[in-house]
C-alpha cells in the first residue's frame, strides 16, 4: 500500500484531508513550497496489534510508543528527499479541517523548522495530537459525528520569510466582503497564526487601495500614507497580499482565509481555507431594510406555507401594481420601480412581513407623499415610521420639478375624485365578478386539469381586477386620517370622539357572525344535554344534538353558508375552513349557552352630526362649519370603513375558494400517487402545482419537494419567531439575526400602560389570555387579551366583555369589529400577553385606550377597587 501522496497524484480529501486537498486544487502559477501527505493509512499500519485491538472495539489505545511503522518510514525518508533539504514544516490535514463549517485551527499539533531526521517522529506526535480531550470536546460543539481518527500529514519545505502572516479576502470582524483585512509580522507567521501576535493590520478595499493601518501594540508604526517607516509591508506589498486572497477567493468560491510569507520578494501561498465565522454575520455594506409585522401578522400568524406566501406575494404585486395604474401612475414609471412590487411582503423564518422600505416607496410614487404617509402608517398600524435613511428621495426641489408634481397631483386628484363619483358602481360591479368567479361546478366533480384552469380564472379575472377594495381602502385610508386630525384640532376637549366618529353603526358584515351565534347559543339554553354536548362531545356528537333542533340546525345551516370560510387564520390556504371542521364553532355555541345570561344588541351609534354637536365649542359661524365639516367628512368615513370591512369579507370568500381549489388538486395527486398527503399541496408554490397539470413544471418529484420543505418549515416552528421589527443588510438570509430594531418602540412598564383605544366605553373584569382560540371558552364578564386576532376570532368577540390586542390598528379587524359591537377595546398594546395572566383584574378604558392592573390572580384584593363605573356597554 502506498502511504505518500504528492500533489501531482490529484489526491481528493479523504486520502490528504483537507488542508492537503485545497492546496493540490490551488491554481496554476502561485508559488506553493514543495509538499506531500501521509494518508491516515499510515497511522492503522503503524499501531501494534494491541492498539488496533483497541481501535477496533472503540476504544482509544495507548499511543505513548507511537512511531511510524519501518515501511511507513521508509517512504517518508524516500518522500523527504524529492523535497530537498529542509527543514520542514509538519503538520495535520484532517478531513474535516479547514472545511467550509470549521477550521480546526489550533486543535491538532504543528511544528515548524523540522530536520529530516526528526520528521517521522514529528508524524507521530500529530497523529497523537487528534486523541486529546480537547478535539472531542471541539467536534461534539459543532456536531460533527464519529469518532476520533488520525488525520493525514503534510510535510512541507519550510521558507524563510521576511515577512508572513494571514489575509482574509473579507472582514471577518464586521462582516464587509469587499474590504480585505491583511495581518503581518517580520519572520515566521506562528506566533500570528496561533494567536499570541496581533501584528500590523492593513484593510484593503474593493479598488485595491490601502485604506487603513494599524501598527500592532507596542509597535513602531505611524499610519503615515504610502506604508511608511515601522509598518511590517509597504502599502505595495499588503494590496499584493489582499489580492492574492481575493484571487483564491473567485477560485474556491468563497472567501478565504489564507497564510502567505514574503521571501526576497517572493510571495508564497501556505495554506488556503474557508472563513468559517462569516456566514453569521450580514454584510454592513449591504443594501439596508426594515422588516415589520404590524397588522399583517393579524391575516398571517405564525409559520406560513409556501403556497399562502407565493399566492398572497403574487396578488400584492397585481394588486397594487392595478392601483397605482388607477391613480393614472405612468407604466414606465412603475416599470422602472417594479422591484417595489416584488418585495411588498417578504417571508422569514417562514413568517410574514412586510418590507418597509417598499410599502413606502410604493406611496412614493403617488403625489403628495408627505400628506399620505402618516394615514398609510396608521393604516398600517406602525409604531414607529421608516428610518430617515430609507426614506424615499427628498420631494421635488426645482421650480420645474415642482411643476411637475403639482401636475402630477392634479392628474392623480382627477382620477381619484372619478374613483370616488363611480365607488358604489365599482363596488357593484366588484360583488359581481366576485360572485361570477365562485360560481361554478364543485371543486370536487373537477379533474385535475380543470381545476388547475379555475385556479387560473382566480389570479387573471380577480387579483387583477381589484379596483374597487382598493379605491375604498385609499380613500379610507385619508377619510379616516383626516377625520382624526380634525377631531383633534377642532375638538381637544373630547377625547375618543374621533373613534365614534367613525364606527359606521351597522351595515359591517363582520358584526353578524356574533349576532348569529348569540342568537343559536340564546336558542339552545333551554337544553343542557344539547349544550353540554355542544362544549364537550366529538364534533359529529355534538352536530347530531345541534339538527335535532330544526330552527337551530338552519341558522346554523345559514351560518356555514355565509360565514364557512370566516375560519381561523382565514388568509392562510392551509387552514381547514368551518365547512372542513365546524368544531370550534360549535364549542363557542356552546359556551355562550352555558352561560346564564342573555344577549341584547349593542346600543345604537348617535350620528356624526349628535356627537359633533357638543363636542366641537363655540357658537359662531366659524364652529358652525366646523361642525358641518366634520360631521360631512365623518359621514363619508363611517361609509368607507364599513366598505373596507366588508371588501375585506369577499377577500376571504375568494380565498376560500382558492382554497378549495388547492384542495382539490392535493386529493387528485394523493390518489394519483404524486403526492404523500393532501396537506402536501401547501408545501409546494403555486407555478409548481399548475406546472405539473400544464407540463411547464422544472420537478415532477413533487413528493419529494414537498418533504423537503415540509421539514424546513417544521424546523421554522421550532425555533424561536423572528422580532416583529427588525433590520437587515444585504441578502436578507446570510448573517442576518432578525433581532429586535434598536429603534423599535419598548413596551411601558407598570400597572397601566396605554395603546389605541378602539371601542367606546369602560369596563372592568378578569383577564382571559387565548394564544390559540380552538377549543376555548370564554366566561362571563371576562376581557380577551390576545397577541394577534383575525376574522376567525369572532366567535369569542361574541362572548367576551372586552378586548385588548398586542397588535392592530384603529382599521384593523379586531378594531372594527370591537366599535361595531359596542365593545370597550384597545388594540396596539406591546407585551400585553407577558404583562397580564389569566384571572387579573383589569380596567380597559376604550376610549383613551388606557388599561389598567388593578389586582393580580391570587393576590388578597385591595381594601377598596375603583370600579364605579365599571362598564355595562356590553
Amino acid at each position: 500500500m502506498r502511504y505518500v501522496i504528492f500533489p501531482a497524484d490529484a489526491p481528493g480529501r479523504a486520502l490528504v484531508g483537507g488542508k492537503g486537498a485545497a492546496l493540490a486544487a490551488l491554481p496554476a502559477g502561485l508559488d506553493v513550497p514543495p509538499w506531500f501527505a501521509l494518508t491516515p493509512d499510515a497511522f492503522d499500519a503503524s499501531l501494534t496489534d494491541d492498539e488496533g485491538a483497541a481501535r477496533a472495539a472503540g476504544r482509544t489505545p495507548d499511543l505513548a510508543g507511537l512511531a511510524p511503522a519501518p515501511d511507513v518510514a521508509a517512504e517518508i525518508d524516500a518522500a523527504l528527499r524529492t523535497l530537498g533539504a529542509g527543514p520542514f514544516a509538519v503538520r495535520s490535514s484532517a478531513v474535516d479541517e479547514d472545511g467550509a463549517g470549521a477550521s480546526f485551527a489550533g486543535q491538532y499539533a504543528t511544528f515548524l523548522g523540522v530536520p529530516a531526521e526528526d520528521v517521522a517522529a514529528r508524524v507521530a506526535d500529530v497523529w497523537r495530537s487528534a486523541f486529546r480531550a480537547h478535539v472531542a470536546e471541539y467536534r461534539v460543539a459543532r456536531d460533527y459525528r464519529g469518532s476520533l481518527a488520525a488525520p493525514a500529514v503534510l510535510v512541507q519545505t519550510m521558507v524563510r520569510p521576511d515577512a508572513a502572516g494571514v489575509a482574509f479576502s473579507a472582514d471577518p470582524a464586521s462582516g464587509r466582503r469587499q474590504h480585505a483585512v491583511v495581518a503581518a509580522v517580520r519572520g515566521l507567521g506562528d506566533a500570528l497564526v496561533d494567536g499570541t501576535r496581533a501584528g500590523d493590520l492593513y484593510r484593503v478595499g474593493a479598488d485595491g487601495a490601502v485604506f487603513e493601518r494599524e501598527a500592532e501594540a507596542g509597535g513602531a508604526g505611524d499610519g503615515a500614507s504610502g506604508g511608511a517607516a515601522g509598518f511590517v509591508l509597504s502599502d505595495a506589498d499588503a494590496a499584493r497580499v489582499a489580492a492574492l486572497a481575493r484571487r483564491l477567493e473567485a477560485h474556491f468560491g468563497g472567501p478565504q482565509d489564507v497564510e502567505w510569507a514574503l521571501e526576497g520578494g517572493r510571495l508564497w501561498v501556505l495554506q488556503s481555507r474557508p472563513i468559517t465565522t462569516l456566514r453569521a454575520l450580514a454584510d454592513p455594506d449591504g443594501a439596508p431594510a426594515l422588516w415589520d409585522n404590524a397588522n399583517i401578522a393579524e391575516s398571517y400568524s405564525g409559520v406560513t406555507t409556501p403556497f399562502t406566501f407565493a399566492f398572497a406575494r403574487s396578488a400584492y404585486a397585481s394588486v397594487y401594481r392595478a392601483w397605482l395604474r388607477l391613480m393614472r401612475v405612468p407604466e414606465a414609471r412603475m416599470d422602472a420601480n417594479a422591484d417595489v412590487f416584488r418585495r411588498l411582503i417578504g417571508l422569514v423564518r417562514g413568517r410574514f412581513y412586510y418590507h418597509l422600505p417598499s410599502w413606502y416607496a410604493l406611496l412614493a410614487l403617488l403625489p403628495g407623499f408627505r400628506v399620505n404617509r402618516p394615514f398609510m402608517e396608521a393604516m398600517m398600524g406602525l409604531r414607529a415610521p421608516l428610518p430617515p435613511e430609507m426614506m424615499p428621495a427628498a420631494p421635488p426641489a426645482t421650480r420645474a420639478e415642482r411643476r411637475a408634481d403639482a401636475f402630477a397631483l392634479a392628474r392623480t386628484a382627477l382620477a381619484l375624485a372619478h374613483a370616488y363619483r363611480t365607488l358604489d358602481a365599482r363596488i357593484a360591479a366588484f360583488y359581481a365578478r366576485v360572485d361570477a368567479a365562485l360560481d361554478g361546478p364543485a371543486p370536487a366533480t373537477m379533474r385535475l386539469d380543470e381545476l388547475a384552469r379555475a385556479y387560473r380564472r382566480v389570479e387573471d379575472r380577480l387579483l387583477a381586477a381589484w379596483d374597487a377594495p382598493l379605491v375604498n381602502d385609499f380613500l379610507c385610508m385619508i377619510a379616516f386620517g383626516l377625520t382624526k386630525a380634525l377631531a383633534a384640532r377642532w375638538a381637544p376637549g373630547a377625547p375618543g370622539l374621533h373613534d365614534r366618529l367613525v364606527t359606521p353603526g351597522g351595515g359591517v358584515v363582520s358584526a353578524e357572525p356574533p349576532r348569529l351565534v348569540r342568537a343559536l347559543a340564546d336558542a339552545l339554553r333551554p337544553d343542557a344535554a344539547t349544550v353540554d354536548a355542544l362544549r364537550h362531545a366529538p364534533a359529529a356528537e355534538a352536530l347530531a344534538a345541534l339538527r335535532a333542533h330544526p330552527a337551530a340546525a338552519s341558522l346554523f345551516d345559514a351560518y356555514l353558508a355565509r360565514f364557512g370560510d370566516r375560519c381561523l387564520d382565514e388568509l392562510k390556504l392551509e387552514s381547514p375552513a368551518l365547512t372542513d371542521d365546524p368544531t370550534p364553532l360549535l364549542r363557542t355555541i356552546g359556551a355562550l349557552a352555558a352561560r346564564a345570561d342573555t344577549f341584547a344588541e349593542p346600543a345604537q351609534h348617535p350620528s356624526p352630526a349628535v356627537l359633533v354637536r357638543d363636542a366641537v365649542p363655540g357658537r359662531g359661524a366659524a364652529s358652525r362649519v366646523r361642525r358641518w365639516a366634520l360631521a360631512a367628512l365623518a359621514v363619508r368615513a363611517r361609509r368607507l370603513v364599513a366598505g373596507r370591512e366588508n371588501l375585506r369579507f369577499e377577500r376571504t370568500r375568494v380565498f376560500g375558494h382558492a382554497r378549495r381549489l388547492v384542495r382539490a388538486m392535493g386529493t387528485r395527486l394523493v390518489a394519483e400517487g404524486v403526492l404523500d398527503d393532501v396537506d402536501s399541496v401547501f408545501y409546494l408554490e403555486p407555478h409548481e402545482l399548475l406546472g405539473f397539470a400544464e407540463g411547464t413544471a422544472t420537478t415532477t418529484d413533487l413528493a419529494g419537494l414537498a418533504r423537503v420543505r415540509r421539514a424546513e418549515y417544521d424546523r421554522y416552528r421550532a425555533l424561536p419567531a423572528p422580532a416583529d421589527r427588525f433590520r437587515t443588510a444585504g441578502a436578507v438570509h446570510v448573517g442576518n439575526r432578525f433581532e429586535a430594531d434598536a429603534e423599535a418602540a419598548e413596551a411601558e412598564t407598570g400597572d397601566a400602560r396605554t395603546g389605541l383605544g378602539c371601542g367606546q366605553g369602560v369596563v372592568v373584569g378578569a383577564v382571559r389570555v387565548v394564544r390559540d382560540p380552538r377549543g376555548v371558552a370564554v366566561e362571563a364578564g371576562e376581557i380577551l387579551v390576545a397577541e394577534r386576532t383575525d376574522p376567525g376570532w369572532i366567535t369569542l368577540f361574541a362572548a367576551c366583555a372586552g378586548v385588548v390586542v398586542e397588535r392592530g390598528s384603529l382599521l384593523s379587524h379586531a378594531a372594527i369589529v370591537a366599535r361595531e359591537l359596542g365593545l370597550p377595546a384597545v388594540v396596539s398594546l406591546p407585551g400585553a400577553t407577558r404583562w397580564l395572566r389569566d384571572g387579573d383584574r383589569i380596567r380597559v378604558e376604550g376610549g383613551t385606550g388606557r388599561v389598567t392592573l388593578l389586582e393580580r390572580a391570587g393576590a388578597p384584593a385591595p381594601a377598596e377597587q375603583p370600579v364605579a363605573e365599571a362598564c355595562d356597554a356590553v
